[in-house]
């Protein structure tokens, strides 16, 4: 196995790059805690989700660098992130994170506002008269 294993992992319009490295389990996400950082408990399970089904929350200490978007997306995009990295790791966890659905990428993305309208899909209200 490499010293660290690289990985990028995208959601709506944010990015994260995932480092693992073998070790006690630490995750920091731009240089902080990841429940400091997302300030959520349910964005803090959602990355650790693919280490639990994996059971290698404590076998890694994870650094992750993410930015744009808001801080859903960017959970999302770590998650995908460590599932990849994890693959790298171990090819046999393949068919785990892929039922889980943790290695298919969430193509959704915001759909632009149409001229003459407020929004993507609302429209001014119609008058007769």
């Amino acid at each position: 196995m490499a010293s660290a294993l690289i990985a990028t992992g995208r959601r709506k319009e944010s990015a994260a790059t995932v480092r693992l490295v073998p070790g006690g389990g630490q995750i920091s996400v731009n240089g902080r805690p990841p429940l400091e950082y997302f300030g959520r408990e349910t964005l803090v399970m959602l990355i650790e989700q693919p280490l639990k089904l994996t059971e290698k929350l404590d076998k890694f200490n994870i650094h992750v660098t993410t930015k744009g978007g808001g801080l859903s997306g960017q959970a999302g995009a770590v998650r995908l992130g460590i599932a990849r990295a994890l693959l790298k790791h171990d090819e046999a966890l393949r068919k785990t994170l892929r039922v889980a659905g943790f290695l298919t990428r969430d193509p959704r993305m915001v759909e632009r506002k149409k001229p003459g309208q407020p929004g993507a899909r609302k429209r001014f209200q119609f008058s007769k008269r």
